[in-house]
């Protein structure tokens, strides 16, 4: 277990150096389990960003021509120190968003390890040419790049940024949420041991309306990547739009699982519930608005019920289900817990209050909504928490029309009798993603939002693809 007053979270990490901020900036790390403070975190500010950028830009002129045998070596070698660290980084997460131990290590820690190493077998796909008529196509690095990540899926959010931008010989400067902030510390202090060139990856912690605003407008970073809400990636659109730089971004969702007159309503309605209390309900994928027939509506509030009144809730080994991460998004879910029964919803379990036995820290009941209509707030607007709404329908086109009545379209599910029967539902649906009888993610495939869901994708191939330009060199036909 890792001492966590180790990490040099007093510094940033800029040209492969420890340093001191240029800023006096810093802000608490606290455990969301025990309302205790970790540390404290240096913020770093606008004249870091443009060390951080120099030296990016520097370290550029050479990493896009190294080889891919080389960058194949050097991720291997990150996904090796992850490995060797994987539970100081279960630690850090787990202590600072407060998803129980035995979850977080596979949830937020084992997937970004593979992905770590899937970009390592795809270095080479930058030395490939393709001939286009009279025409050769080469693939090279898009430049400099801005990530900023999130705080409910950290390190899953920073490998699905670095670990692509890597391979494709970018270089980058990466701002941490600063609420879970610690794991982005651990990975520096690996990628330095793996020994990538200083000034290839830079860490730079600190405000988003500092640090965050800085990356989006520097007119010497190519691209920006950001995870987050959807308010917050319109101003980063915004603020990158006068430079012209490629912007993608992962923004909010409130996605749909519609369960089939022929499901098996047992087991669609128990992973639908675990799928939204996972993580708290603090996942942007998260299946908040469950589809039933309106003829098996009544069991599948029932089932629902029994499914969240047994989610075990705190941080022990047997737990499921954490805090949530902040006293502020505490206060967020409860108001929506409010709004949803002043709204004429129905609720089921869970409510405004602690649960029994857990006071302190930042926890809320797992909450189960019926008899809502998708003219409700919370039935339109990302929560992001243990709240899922149940919502019937009289036919198919009545569960498509409401499943894509929404801003979103970042995720969605479709529970049917069998796989096949749910793929012309999976078809109609209106999201970048569908888990179909409970599939799980899959880090060889993209991901990413239609509509206010955000643009662009992440992992598979797909995912190396936002790191690069194509050139097209015309040769006499």
């Amino acid at each position: 277990m890792t001492d966590l007053s180790k990490l040099q979270t007093g510094k940033l990490f800029i040209d492969g150096q420890w340093r001191e901020p240029l800023g006096a900036g810093s802000h608490p790390v606290i455990n969301p389990a025990t309302e205790e403070l970790i540390c404290e975190v240096s913020e770093g500010s606008a004249e870091d960003v443009d060390l951080a950028v120099a030296a990016a830009r520097t370290a550029f002129h050479s990493w896009r021509h190294s080889t891919a045998q080389k960058r194949r070596e050097l991720l291997n070698a990150i996904a090796d120190g992850m490995e060797k660290r994987k539970g100081d980084l279960t630690f850090a997460i787990s202590q600072t968003l407060g998803c129980p131990e035995r979850i977080t290590r596979w949830l937020h820690v084992g997937g970004p390890i593979y992905a770590m190493r899937y970009y390592a077998e795809r270095t080479s796909e930058m030395e490939k040419t393709e001939k286009a008529a009279h025409s050769i196509l080469f693939r090279e690095p898009v430049g400099v790049c801005g990530f900023i990540t999130p705080w409910n899926y950290p390190l899953h959010q920073f490998v699905g940024k670095v670990a692509p931008a890597l391979a494709a010989g970018c270089t980058m400067i990466t701002k941490p949420a600063e609420i879970t902030p610690l794991q982005d510390f651990i990975m520096a202090e690996i990628i330095e041991e793996a020994g990538v060139p200083a000034g290839v990856f830079n860490l730079v912690p600190g405000a988003g309306s500092v640090v965050g605003a800085a990356l989006s407008a520097h007119p010497g970073i190519d691209m920006v990547s950001f995870t987050g809400s959807t308010r917050a990636g319109v101003e980063v659109a915004k603020a990158a739009a006068p430079t012209v730089k490629r912007v993608t971004q992962e923004l909010g969702g409130k996605s749909p699982l519609i369960i089939t007159p022929d499901a098996d309503l047992e087991a669609a309605v128990r992973w639908g519930c675990e799928d939204v209390f996972i993580n708290s309900g603090q996942t942007c994928t998260a299946l908040t608005r469950m589809l039933v027939p309106a003829e098996r509506y009544d069991e599948a509030v029932e089932i629902a019920q029994q499914v969240a009144e047994g989610i075990a809730v705190g941080i022990g080994e047997d737990a499921f289900m954490g805090p949530l991460s902040s006293a502020r998004q505490r206060e967020i879910v409860r108001g929506y817990i409010q709004r949803g029964i002043d709204e004429g919803a129905r609720m089921v379990t869970g409510g405004t209050e602690a649960p029994e036995g857990l006071e302190k820290g930042f926890y809320v009941k797992p909450t189960v909504f019926a008899d809502v209509h998708n003219d409700m707030g919370i039935a339109r607007e990302e929560i992001f928490g243990p709240v899922t709404c149940l919502i019937p329908y009289k036919d198919m086109d009545e569960a498509i029309s409401i499943a894509n009545d929404t801003e979103y379209g970042l995720s969605s599910g479709v529970w049917a009798k069998d796989a096949e029967s749910a793929m012309p539902l999976a078809r109609r649906i209106e999201a970048g993603l569908c888990f179909v009888n409970g599939g799980e993610f899959n880090y060889d495939a993209p991901f990413g939002g239609y509509k206010r869901s955000g643009n662009g994708r992440e992992f598979g191939d797909a995912g190396l693809g936002e790191f690069i330009e194509l050139k097209s060199v015309q040769l006499p036909a």
